[in-house]
């Protein structure tokens, strides 16, 4: 079977079916966090919980990014 046959085949699937499909080829296709950066995640995490008043509100942010890129 092609690439272009096995969309198609999997469209006459149910909706949970495709679903379970695409996971379980995003999760061949995505590699492993190695030790190293869920380490540095963490400390990310905890510093950012340890000073959250040098922290941006999200809506601050987004606005601000609207604002700069004229997005709707």
């Amino acid at each position: 079977m092609s690439a272009t046959e096995i969309p198609a085949k999997a469209r006459e699937l149910r909706p949970e079916e495709r679903r379970q499909i695409a996971e379980a080829l995003l999760d061949e296709l995505e590699p492993e966090e190695s030790p190293e950066f869920i380490a540095e995640l963490q400390r990310r995490a905890e510093d950012a919980l340890k000073n959250s008043d040098d922290c941006i509100p999200w809506e601050q942010v987004r606005a601000e990014l609207k604002k700069k890129h004229a997005w709707p």
